[in-house]
């Protein structure tokens, strides 16, 4: 297979899909004004490849902050596109679509994988679809777009999930989840007083969590939306922390960007040596994988926010080129299997 990247800083998709012809499946990221009709024109240009879409900024070793971006799939590739609509109430409802996507696209643990783009309750969504790809040990890898509007094959929707189930039809495909964090001293929080439709934290350990996060830190509350850059809470899920970023001040609860229950053990995490994580990474994808046709990721906005601020987002891009054809969208929440994880990076590689 072969991965192509495209994009037009000014918005204009037919300077982004030049040179791409017979994809197999396509990915496309626009911004939220031009959104619809980049969605039409695409599907005018390439009509029956399946497609998904979110609004949302692309990269290879360039980024496509406004305008728009193409990521395509051609040669030895096989793929479905759908929708899981309903998203905030009754996801199942349409799973026989993914279900039906499977079969046809043949897909095995080896090398066939999904990847996604929901306009939120990611958990909720994550959980239904995994019921039908743990059926066949199916991985996925995605994101939550911006706006609240995704696209499959030409459509819009809202409130919904959409996806691909992708083979490669040339070789294996493995999903990765990179942590840039680890624990900060020994804090233990069971967490109280939640609501999860909110995603609010009210209590940590009885007392306010802002109390709690602002005592440790010594943080003002201006300062925590920024603090959480660099000390996220991290909910511990076996062996592996899911990492949990604080969106905004709520009186004295915190919101957050992924959903906290009452009981939780959370602990407090920090950032960690972020080049050295990523070399890291990089020599075990090549160690799994000698040959790579194509890497797609999906990094965290804060991720981008944070490595943009200390001047190592184009490094980062680069250093990630050494795998090969690299290229992915920044996300709002990350999808890792049935998980859905803050502040994280997510790949897929293909042989």
């Amino acid at each position: 297979m072969k991965q192509f990247f495209g994009m037009s800083q000014r918005g204009n998709l037919s300077e982004a899909v030049t040179g791409l012809t017979n994809p197999q499946f396509i990915m496309l990221f626009s911004n939220d004004t031009q959104f619809e009709s980049h969605v039409k024109d695409l599907e005018k240009q390439f009509p029956k490849v399946p497609s998904i879409g979110c609004v949302g900024m692309s990269y290879d070793t360039r980024i496509a902050e406004k305008g728009v971006g193409v990521i395509a799939f051609q040669g030895e590739i096989s793929a479905a596109a759908n929708a899981l609509e309903q998203v905030s109430v009754m996801p199942v409802k349409y799973i026989h679509r993914l279900e039906e996507d499977i079969r046809k696209v043949g897909g095995t643990q080896q090398d066939t994988v999904c990847i996604d783009f929901c306009t939120g309750n990611d958990a909720c969504a994550l959980t239904t679809m995994n019921t039908a790809l743990k059926q066949k040990g199916i991985s996925l890898v995605g994101g939550t777009g911006d706006a609240g509007k995704v696209s499959a094959n030409g459509k819009i929707y809202q409130d919904a999930a959409v996806y691909a189930i992708v083979k490669n039809r040339n070789g294996r495909v493995k999903t990765y989840k990179e942590n840039i964090y680890h624990q900060l001293g020994n804090y233990r929080f069971i967490a109280s007083n939640t609501n999860k439709e909110k995603y609010i934290i009210g209590s940590l350990n009885g007392k306010p969590a802002k109390q709690v996060y602002q005592n440790i830190l010594h943080v003002t509350d201006e300062e925590i939306l920024t603090q959480t850059f660099q000390n996220p809470f991290g909910k511990l899920n076996g062996d592996d922390t899911c990492i949990i970023s604080i969106k905004e001040v709520n009186g004295n609860a915190l919101a957050c960007f992924r959903q906290v229950n009452d009981s939780d053990v959370l602990i407090l995490l920090e950032l960690g040596d972020y080049e050295a994580i990523t070399r890291n990474t990089i020599q075990q994808i090549c160690h799994d994988f000698p040959t790579r046709s194509a890497v797609f990721s999906v990094n965290c906005l804060f991720r981008y926010k944070l490595f943009s601020e200390r001047n190592y987002m184009n490094t980062y891009l680069q250093q990630m080129s050494a795998l090969g054809s690299h290229a992915g969208f920044v996300g709002y929440g990350e999808h890792y299997n049935n998980r859905f994880v803050n502040q994280s990076m997510t790949c897929v590689v293909f042989e």
